[in-house]
């Protein structure tokens, strides 16, 4: 691959030239939202067990 059809290659995908169709049900949101407060959960349980030393 030379350097001219890996960049266009690049820049074709960064335009979003293959077409991909979510699931409705992926929210971006709703998923950041759920990540964010299983990770606070996990950093509460974490701290609740430490604070017992």
């Amino acid at each position: 691959m030379s350097l001219s059809s890996t960049s266009a290659n690049l820049v074709t995908l960064a335009e979003g030239g293959e077409k991909t169709i979510n699931h409705p049900s992926l929210e971006p949101l709703l998923v950041g939202g759920g990540a964010f407060l299983a990770l606070l959960l996990l950093l509460w349980i974490t701290v609740s067990f430490n604070r017992d030393r």
